[in-house]
């Protein structure tokens, strides 16, 4: 007699379910998103009595576990960097720099971080990110971050092979003292 729970066949599965594929569920953080800015949070205080018919966008991508990590441990000793660096890693088009994101206007930052947790899939009470900073592989993109001194999205960008690799070679963990 065979002690083994035994598994469901495809069949025996109702219709409306369907187990997904690792390729479905990364698909989701290689997209892209459009993102209206209403014209009230883009110019503050200029009330138009025409609405305008220009649409004001911008593209977004999701921020990816990595890159949280990335950034939960850069803002560790300022809190007020994490809202920049999220837009900062997010904003496909136009393209800013840091310093230029520090200088947009508070509501907008705000916009665009809400807008940032919303394409991202996430609370906006940070918990994925403190989650993220605390695991195993944010520890380890903060060390290549911080040694080889990379990008979050440089990082992010490495396959697991390379990451060994590179960890491997890191004072502490088996590389040169």
């Amino acid at each position: 007699m065979n002690s083994l729970p035994r598994q469901a066949a495809p069949a025996d599965m109702p219709a409306a379910t369907q187990l997904l594929t690792p390729q479905e569920l990364l698909a989701g953080s290689q997209l892209q998103h459009e993102v209206e800015i209403p014209a009230a949070i883009l110019r503050p205080g200029q009330y138009d009595d025409v609405e305008s018919s220009t649409r004001h966008i911008v593209r977004l991508r999701p921020l990816k576990v990595a890159t949280l990590a990335l950034i939960s441990r850069a803002a560790q000793d300022d809190a007020a960097l994490v809202p920049l660096l999220m837009i900062k890693e997010a904003l496909v088009e136009p393209q800013l720099g840091f310093d230029e994101i520090r200088n947009l206007h508070a509501g907008l930052v705000q916009f665009l971080v809400a807008a940032v947790h919303r394409v991202s899939g996430m609370q906006a009470d940070g918990e994925a990110m403190r989650a993220a900073g605390d695991s195993a592989i944010g520890e380890a993109h903060l060390r290549l971050a911080r040694h080889y001194g990379w990008t979050p999205s440089q990082v992010a960008e490495l396959t697991p092979g390379q990451m060994a690799v590179y960890l491997s070679a890191l004072p502490g963990l088996g590389g040169p003292p």
